[in-house]
């Protein structure tokens, strides 16, 4: 995804350059005179889809049946979650529903518990992270903010690891984690990942599978956030990991996340967890410490809303249809605006919510800065690494999905001749 052509502006004279920055800054200046006040900061669903599931709102009423299967839905019990919520998240993972567990509505939420019991009781019988001094977690870059504030909050080391076209760099996964005990975890979102929108190739999930950790409670976070997110002709494969683990003789490695957060309702969706049988044994004891019951009128309302693995598809064909051509819209802006010009380069994911964009090293933080100004709020700059520190300043997260298409090409416009500004201005100063 790095910047390979020359950077147009190093070509320019200096009298050149300097007309180019001044027409550049009265862009910038007009801009500014019209008060936009646009949003691009995270990655929402919008209005429109989140419309998509309003009918599950209605599926649910003082007259239906609550039971599911030997399940009561309107009173304490199951605390690992309603059978067919538990069916409907493994049809969704592909695993058995019996190494599931339906908790909540934030998958984010369930990994912190995780890494919270970990810290606090340890793995697998081992001791609690907090006796046994230094703690790292590695954190493939650019990645998620949010996992990485999970484990910093708990004052575990965070350690950056490179991420490549086709997965995190596993020569230093391996290396990290097979010669370290204190490494305990990584963060991974294997499909489409948040922000690149790759997906993990074959070889970078058998090689995930077949590693041996010097720490015996090593775990891979595998946060499937994305499982069915596409939104083009073209749907990314992802091996399954748990048949990856199979084939390579492994068990107790990895705990994988998925939730409807972005199928059907943010913050009011289903979320859950699975793992292989010996460790979904003790995530459900680590559970049922704190909690009697999951909430069970959700679940039942999302299944009897999608049903099964098919329904969940067929729902989010819609999406596809509203969010695919705000990605399009981002390729056609970012192409006309940059492509030639050899000072940036993006990604263009087959699904997820994110376009991970790359500008001249030095850059990211004045350009989001600079958007600001302009009236577009995107997300900080060095968010994608952790503790914020990006080693070249040059990754900027684009989230599309949440704006109108109006307001998304109003945006990107505002984006282009904010990036051309700050690559221009850059190139003077280092003529100074």
């Amino acid at each position: 995804m790095g910047i390979t052509e020359r950077n147009a502006y190093e070509a320019l004279s200096d009298d050149e350059l300097a007309r180019s920055i001044a027409d550049l800054q009265a862009r910038a200046d007009a801009i500014k005179a019209q008060g936009l006040a646009l949003d691009m900061a995270r990655g929402k669903p919008s209005p429109e889809q989140t419309a998509l599931s309003r009918p599950m709102l209605d599926v649910l009423s003082s007259s239906s049946p609550l039971h599911d299967g030997d399940a009561i839905v309107d009173n304490y019990g199951t605390p690992e979650g309603l059978p067919s919520a538990r069916a409907l998240a493994g049809e969704m993972l592909g695993v058995d529903a019996k190494n599931v567990v339906v908790s909540g509505s934030s998958s984010l939420n369930l990994m912190h518990d995780l890494v919270a019991h970990a810290f606090t009781n340890g793995v697998a019988g081992g001791r609690p992270f907090w006796q046994q001094g230094e703690v790292t977690w590695l954190c493939p870059a650019p990645g998620y903010d949010r996992h990485f504030r999970v484990t910093e909050d708990l004052g575990i080391t965070n350690v950056s690891v490179p991420m490549r076209e086709d997965g995190p760099d596993m020569d230093v996964v391996q290396e990290l984690v097979e010669g370290d005990p204190t490494v305990k975890g990584i963060w991974c979102v294997p499909k489409y990942a948040n922000p690149t929108g790759i997906t993990y190739s074959d070889e970078v999930v058998r090689r995930f599978a077949a590693l041996r950790p010097a720490a015996p409670d090593f775990r891979v976070y595998w946060d499937n956030a994305y499982v069915v997110h596409c939104f083009g002709d073209q749907d990314d494969r992802l091996l399954n990991v748990f048949d990856a683990l199979r084939d390579a003789g492994t068990h107790r490695l990895v705990y994988e996340f998925g939730s409807t957060a972005k199928v059907t309702f943010p913050s009011s969706g289903i979320a859950f967890v699975a793992a292989d049988d010996e460790d979904i044994r003790d995530i459900r004891a680590a559970f049922a410490v704190e909690r009697v019951s999951s909430e069970k009128f959700s679940q039942l309302a999302h299944v009897r809303f999608l049903k099964d693995l098919a329904g969940v598809r067929a729902h989010m064909a819609k999406h596809a249809a509203i969010v695919g051509p705000r990605f399009a819209l981002v390729e056609q802006r970012l192409s006309e605006g940059l492509g030639e010009l050899g000072v940036a380069s993006w990604t263009h994911p087959h699904g997820g919510y994110f376009v991970s964009f790359e500008g001249p090293a030095g850059s990211a933080r004045r350009i989001v800065s600079l958007m600001g100004e302009l009236g577009v709020k995107l997300t900080p700059a060095g968010a994608t690494w952790p503790s914020g520190n990006d080693p070249t300043d040059s990754n900027i997260r684009i989230a599309p999905t949440y704006p109108s298409l109006e307001d998304l090409g109003a945006a990107l416009d505002v984006f282009v001749v904010a990036v051309k500004l700050v690559a221009a201005q850059l190139i003077w100063e280092a003529r100074l």
